[in-house]
């Protein structure tokens, strides 16, 4: 985890209905990027996965669709190999009230 509390995120989903699909996507959007077409890197607190899992689970049909989010720790986010355009999202910018 970061000093401001929030850690790296890699979540993906499968989600067999496009409109549970598209509000998904939109609540993804809201706090991460978009790596690939089902997947987003984001920096989150705990309170922001609280708050999406929290979200999602109302959306989601747990005998059809998946979300999954896997926390990357420090060490492991510097190994992360890309290849092509690919980039890592970088940390979000500290903010000083």
């Amino acid at each position: 985890m970061k000093n401001d509390g929030r850690a790296f995120y890699v979540i993906a989903y499968d989600i067999a209905d496009n409109k549970r699909r598209a509000k998904i996507a939109r609540e993804m959007e809201a706090l991460g990027a978009r790596v690939q077409g089902s997947v987003f890197e984001a920096w989150l607190t705990p309170a922001e996965l609280k708050k999406l899992t929290t979200r999602a689970a109302k959306v989601l049909k747990a005998d059809e669709d998946s979300l999954r989010y896997y926390v990357i720790c420090e060490a492991c986010r510097a190994k992360i190999q890309t290849q092509g355009k690919a980039k890592t999202t970088p940390p979000p910018d500290l903010m000083i009230v």
